[in-house]
This record gives C-alpha cells, structure tokens and sequence, in this order.
C-alpha cells in the first residue's frame, strides 16, 4: 500500500473562501494526495460556556469564547462545493472532517464524499460515530486522547454501522462493550485506517508515542497512519519507516496569523519540503528482500577480494595462510575457498599479487 499524503488546511483559512483555495494549489504543488479541511456547525458541536484551550488562548486570546472563535471560522455550503470543485481542477481530493450531523450530511450527501474521517474528540460520541459509519465507504478514525479500549468501542459501533442487516437499528451498551469478534474485523478490514495523534499543538515530540501506532496494529488488525502535530518532519518519517500508510498534517499560508492552529503548521515551502522527505522515506523502505540492488551489483568486483600470492610461490609449495592473502578486485577465485586450497601444492608458479 501507498503513502498516503493529506495535506490538512483544517480551519487555517480563516473563514475565507479565497484563502480556502489557495491552500488547495498549495497542497497540489506540495504533492500531497489530498487538502483536508473541516466542517462543522459552532453552535451544534460547542456550548456557549464552553472555555477555550490552552494552546487556543496561546494563540487567539480570551476576548472570544470558543464558540464565536470556531464560529468565525465556519465556511458555508456554496464555499464547501467551491473548494470540491477547484480540486477536481488541481487533481488533488478534496477531504473534510465533520462535526455534527448537519455537516456530515453535507458532506456525504450533498458532496458525494465516501472517505470520511472522525477527529480525534468525536470517538467517544458513539451515536455520531455509528452515522458516520453508515454514511461512509471507509472511515479514517484519528486516536488522540484515546486509550486502547475507547479505540475498540469505536471499532465496535463502525462495525455495527458497517453490517447491513443493522441498518435500522441501534447497538446497545452491551453489544459495545463486548471484544471485536472475527466478524467485526472481517467488516472493518479494508475500510478502516486508524491514526495515531497527540491532541495539542503543536504537541512534543517525547507525546509523539508512534509505537502506539503499532500496538494499535498489533491490537485489531488494522492500517494505521499518523497524524502529526508535531514540530517538523521527524515524527511524520519516524511514522513512515514504521508502516504508517497515511500522514497528516497541518499547513497554512502563514504561521504569524491569528489562528487556533497556525503555529503548529507548516508553511508553503515547509509543505512541499515536508512531503518530498515522506516520499523519500517511502522510497528508502525499498522491498523485504535482501539481495544486490542495480546499482550497487556493479560495485561487487571492485569491493570485494579474492586470493592472491602475498609472495612469490614455487610450484609444488604448499599453500597457507603464510603465503596467501586477500585483495582487491573480487574477480578471481573467492576468499571462501581458501579454507579448501590451505594444504594443498600450488600447480605453477605464482607471482605476487597474482589472484589464484
């Protein structure tokens, strides 16, 4: 399976349509697979008391609740449609994270959209999940804040969402809280990407925790991915060379913009280099098979050695490990047949330096 590269414009936008699709030619120039950006209602997904985070009062300040700042935010419907459009103009996919069910069904109904992905602070709200899950063809669940057993509760409900002869009904807190079964694992397979994530930005690189990522493999089965907030392309390629086969991460047009996620993004040049080192490690990780490249089949003669006279020999000598050595090129008899020539009588004379 191929890396997969999702450029995340996330609300960076400000609210602004035109700076929407410029961050989509962006992320097609950076040669990412796809520009993800995120959908949501304020005030179906954030009470009015709702206090802010840390790293969003860092950032934005505390004159806004979190509310207005995520209202401000809000891109329309028309603007949704407009920014699907310019990707299918710049060849990248177009991906939005939902957040509430009218923005799901934008997405899924009025758009097509049949990837989509849960945000790391909707796994545990079931009900949502379970109409995601049946909504979407395959599902991207992102695993920051999460322990171990709130992953296998979501698997649980996608699962349920994912069987077609529960369409109309709902799982019960029993039927959730019981193990993933084979069947569950034969509906999830195949649809399911599970990403590792440390829920803050930007987060540290000692959180970064990517062989949770393998656990989360190991555990149910799965393709995993990352989702970095990290500083840098470390964490992301550190993923990669680990069998992450999605990467995510945040870009904007300009870290000094006011913003809840700009300081933990890349910028333009920073996304296009961010990629092209992904691309690189993908290509570093080569095949399972250990056996001489192309390029390096060339290089065998010149670094490997073979027997020669390390003096002259008479014929008849005996040959030894007094008389013999190892040198460059490798292109007579191997050093492996030492071991079968030591004790036997050279059949002619032999030059020093001569191979064998």
């Amino acid at each position: 399976m191929s890396l997969f590269v999702i450029a995340e414009a996330g609300v960076n936008h400000n609210g602004s349509l035109s700076t929407a699709l410029d961050m989509v030619d962006v992320a097609a120039a950076a040669g990412a697979d796809a520009v993800k950006f995120q959908t949501f209602k304020a005030k179906a997904m954030i009470t009015e008391s709702a206090p802010k985070a840390d790293y969003q009062v860092a950032s934005t300040g505390t004159t806004q609740s979190q509310r207005d700042m995520i209202e401000s935010l809000e891109l329309s419907a028309d603007a949704h449609l407009a920014i699907a459009q310019h990707c299918a103009t710049r060849s990248i996919n177009f991906l939005s994270t939902p957040f509430d069910i009218e923005s799901l069904h934008l997405l899924s109904r009025s758009l097509g959209m049949t990837t989509l992905k849960i945000p790391s602070g909707e796994v545990t709200n079931l009900p949502f999940v379970l109409d995601v899950g049946r909504e979407a063809k395959d599902v991207i669940l992102s695993t920051g804040m999460c322990s171990l057993r709130e992953i296998e509760i979501a698997l649980k409900t996608l699962a349920f969402a994912f069987d077609r002869s529960k369409q109309t009904e709902a799982p019960s807190v029993r039927h959730l809280e019981v193990p993933l079964n084979d069947r569950d694992r034969s509906l999830l397979l195949g649809r399911v990407t599970i990403l590792q994530c440390t829920t803050e930005y930007p987060a540290p690189v000692d959180e970064a925790n990517l062989r949770a990522m393998l656990t989360i493999r190991d555990a149910f089965g799965l393709a995993v991915g990352y989702s970095d907030h990290t500083l840098g392309a470390t964490s992301s390629i550190a993923a990669v060379a680990l069998g992450a086969t999605i990467i995510e991460k945040h870009f904007t047009m300009d870290n000094t913009q006011v913003g809840p996620d700009h300081r933990a993004s890349l910028e333009p040049s920073e996304l296009k280099a961010f990629v092209a080192d992904l691309r690189d490690a993908e290509r570093a990780l080569g095949s399972a098979t250990k056996s001489p490249t192309p390029s390096e089949t060339k290089n065998i003669p010149i670094a490997r050695k073979s027997i020669v006279a390390s003096r002259a020999i008479a014929k008849g000598e005996v040959l030894s490990a007094d008389n013999l050595t190892f040198k460059r090129p490798g292109t007579g008899r191997q050093p492996i047949e030492f071991f079968d020539l030591v004790g036997t009588p050279a059949p002619r004379e032999i030059a020093e330096d001569e191979q064998l």
